[in-house]
């Protein structure tokens, strides 16, 4: 049987990101948006706090995004929730049985991940939805705290260069890979890291890509289509 840590490990991470006020500029920021919201959440109460990961602990799968969106996550307080990236991701890991549910409306509507694990490079929401590098560099324990706890991964899909390069390098501090340099990003391009590990590039489900076009419904599924293939692979090899 495939071994993970206790859900009380996963608690303490929690805990410790919920309590995190590392970087000043975004500490200002996520709790500015949360006072002022905007006009169509005005009725609702935004979480305005670091936002952990969410899923299976038993995880085969990790889906590594950029960070908490000014009125998605940093409002409802879960990872691609409340935002038209949340919509995509959700619907495509529900197509493929990693989610009960196309959609995810808050922390307390019941969903619940199967073999899928969704976290971000950083874990407050970044004005303009840029992050600096020193404010990575601060969110990095937390996803290598996650790494470890999640000791079942077999595949790892980042959303966008920023996630990618961050679950690489986070990766290769863990001593997880002996690649020397980072594989370059591309969408669908997917790289085995290391035995039984695959890293699998994707464009960001963001408005700006997915309005403009530059990622389609199907190529976004590709993605996940082929993280479902190789696990599937992995079972298969598994049972000989």
């Amino acid at each position: 049987m495939p071994s993970h840590a206790s859900s009380a490990s996963f608690r303490r991470l929690e805990r410790e990101i919920l309590q995190c006020r590392k970087c000043d500029r975004l500490v200002c920021w996520r709790e500015k948006v949360a006072e002022e919201k905007v006009a169509r959440y005005a009725e609702s109460e935004y979480w305005g706090r670091a936002v952990p990961g969410f899923g299976d602990p038993a995880a085969r799968l990790l889906v590594v995004g950029l960070a908490p969106a000014a009125h998605g996550a940093n409002r409802t307080g879960r990872m691609f929730t409340g935002d038209r990236s949340g919509e995509w991701l959700y619907r495509a890991l529900f197509t493929f049985g990693f989610s009960g549910s196309a959609v995810s409306a808050s922390r307390e509507d019941g969903l619940v991940l199967r073999d899928c694990y969704i976290t971000a490079a950083a874990r407050c929401a970044p004005p303009a939805n840029k992050l600096l590098r020193e404010e990575i560099a601060n969110c990095r324990p937390y996803l290598l705290g996650e790494l470890a706890l999640l000791r079942n991964l077999r595949v790892i899909v980042g959303l966008g260069r920023t996630a990618f390069d961050a679950a690489f390098d986070s990766l290769k501090s863990l001593g997880g890979t002996g690649a020397s340099a980072r594989p370059a990003f591309g969408h669908g391009k997917k790289y085995r890291i290391s035995e039984g590990l695959t890293l699998i590039a994707s464009y960001h489900p963001s408005q700006q890509n997915t309005f403009t076009g530059k990622l389609t419904r199907p190529m976004f599924h590709a993605v996940f289509r082929e993280a479902q293939r190789i696990l599937q692979s992995s079972n298969e090899g598994n049972e000989r």
